[in-house]
């Protein structure tokens, strides 16, 4: 008989409204105003870049 494995979940920082994220190419940077409620992370692109998180 087959038994199921138990897995730990993983925990997924989300974007969060006033985040701060800079592009490493150009160096743009954005402030979050508003979250957009996916279930999945999202990624905000600049450059053909994931943006970096400020801090």
């Amino acid at each position: 008989m087959a038994t199921k494995k138990v897995v730990k979940k993983v925990s997924k920082k989300g974007v969060k409204k006033g985040d701060a994220y800079k592009c490493t190419v150009c160096g743009l940077a954005v402030s979050v105003d508003e979250v957009c409620g996916c279930m999945d992370v999202c990624d905000i692109i600049c450059c053909e870049k994931p943006m970096k998180a400020k801090k």
